[in-house]
């Protein structure tokens, strides 16, 4: 039985779409399923140029026919490759296309033929999947992070937008505001999460020190170099390097360290072979690195290299509502390590750990309980428990701060939006995307003193 008459009537049944191009990348024919993909019509695509759809994963050279053409051409076959390719009304779809050259009987191309098959509710629902378990996830961290205000909601989303990429990121935030943990959540959340995460604290080594260890060294490059070394950018080729305190490298260590990130390759100490090395740098400060370019101390070439991407690590005075989670999760951690029978704080305890001011900010906060633990026996601890500075210096909880009347998420978007404008009612209005005067009536509602989120005057909790 012939078949071969039949071969259109085939096509056209796909589900996959179906694309015949020529040597030259032009589109001969298509199937129906193709037009439903594109949302062209037949007629709108037989006879244009395959770059018609914009396919991301298509290697065109546009120099000539074959594999002047295409680098299809000079493979011959590709297989399930993920692309991108653009409708006729601009939208991008997701797709998974198979591809193979077409060669007449002399073995010469005569053109390909592609297969289309539309991924993109697959990656919808991935997408999907992933937020929810981001979201579910909140009280059990985001890749070591803890909070569930405003501020952590946008680091996370920062986050994960950032790790996607291979830009340079540089973290800036006060002493013990969870920079390192930051910068592991961007090696986490990327495509390197399963490759070498590797850290360097500058401000411990002195710059001799510091160069050996970021390059390496060579047996006999210096006194005690009994043998040779890799250092931490070959440890961590493939995967990332985290840069912490990288406001106390010395000058001429940032100059090498400039020339290593816009090239790619390191020298052994002692040597001069290049070691081509591949790696995403996170750097870390709690210093003021414009300040120290002022003062001649810092590059402002190798700022602008470190930095395309900067980020701020929130203090925790600026995220109070997250105490209370952070805090159950330090008894969760120390009462597993120490065995003792603590579930949590009495509500005055509580009050005292909310209303200190946190200069050390999570760091700090961990050791207080850890210091609670060793004087608590069991139960829940109290304020005589605390570190005596907190115990004393931790404000009580104003009205705006306790349960109160109302629903609990707008009281705490007001709370996060005043923190935010540091008080100020207008700024906390546009933010919220309410009326002042709507501000001015939650405020008098959850009783909270806009004065104590930096308002400069009573007047602000004046009605408008």
């Amino acid at each position: 039985m012939d078949l071969s008459k039949y071969w259109k009537t085939i096509v056209d049944t796909l589900q996959d779409g179906l694309i015949v191009v020529d040597p030259w990348g032009n589109i001969r024919a298509v199937n129906p399923a193709a037009e439903r993909m594109t949302g062209y019509k037949e007629a709108e695509l037989v006879g244009k140029s395959c770059r018609i759809l914009n396919c991301t994963g298509c290697r065109i050279r546009g120099e000539g026919a074959g594999e002047k053409w295409c680098g299809l051409f000079s493979i011959g076959v590709m297989l399930d490759k993920k692309c991108l390719i653009t409708q006729k009304s601009r939208r991008v779809l997701h797709i998974v296309k198979s591809a193979s050259v077409l060669r007449d009987e002399q073995g010469r191309a005569i053109g390909a033929v592609e297969t289309l098959r539309d991924v993109s509710e697959v990656v919808r629902k991935q997408r999907e999947i992933e937020t929810l378990r981001q979201t579910c996830n909140f009280n059990d961290g985001f890749f070591g992070l803890l909070g569930k205000t405003a501020v952590m909601r946008n680091l996370f989303e920062i986050i994960d937008n950032v790790a996607r990429s291979e830009a340079p990121v540089l973290i800036q935030g006060e002493s013990g505001s969870g920079k390192e943990l930051i910068a592991r959540a961007i090696h986490n959340a990327g495509p390197r999460k399963d490759k070498p995460y590797i850290k360097v604290n500058c401000a411990a080594l002195n710059e001799n020190l510091l160069e050996s260890e970021l390059f390496g060294h060579i047996k006999g490059a210096f006194t005690g170099a009994e043998q040779t070394r890799v250092g931490r950018f070959e440890a961590a080729h493939e995967g990332t390097i985290f840069l912490d305190e990288i406001g106390d490298i010395p000058l001429s260590t940032q100059v090498k360290l400039l020339r290593v990130i816009e090239e790619m390759h390191i020298e052994r100490v002692g040597d001069h072979t290049p070691i081509p090395v591949n790696v995403r740098v996170v750097s870390a400060t709690n210093k003021d690195l414009e300040a120290l370019i002022e003062s001649g101390k810092f590059r402002q070439d190798f700022y602008f290299r470190i930095s395309v991407f900067p980020l701020t690590s929130p203090p925790l005075r600026e995220r109070r509502d997250d105490i209370p989670l952070i805090v159950q999760n330090f008894i969760s951690q120390n009462a597993i390590k120490s065995g003792k029978k603590i579930l949590g704080l009495t509500s005055e305890a509580m009050q005292k750990l909310v209303g200190y001011e946190w200069p050390g900010n999570v760091r700090e906060l961990r050791n207080a309980i850890e210091y609670a633990f060793v004087l608590c026996p069991s139960g829940a601890i109290d304020v005589e428990h605390l570190p005596p500075k907190i115990a004393a210096g931790g404000a009580p909880l104003s009205a705006g701060d306790s349960t109160v009347v109302g629903d609990p998420a707008e009281r705490l978007a007001l709370i996060d939006a005043l923190r935010q404008t540091g008080g100020n009612q207008s700024q906390a209005a546009r933010l919220l995307g309410v009326s002042r005067v709507t501000i001015w009536k939650r405020i008098n509602k959850y009783g909270i003193d806009p004065r104590r989120f930096g308002a400069r005057s009573a007047s602000a909790a004046q009605r408008p």
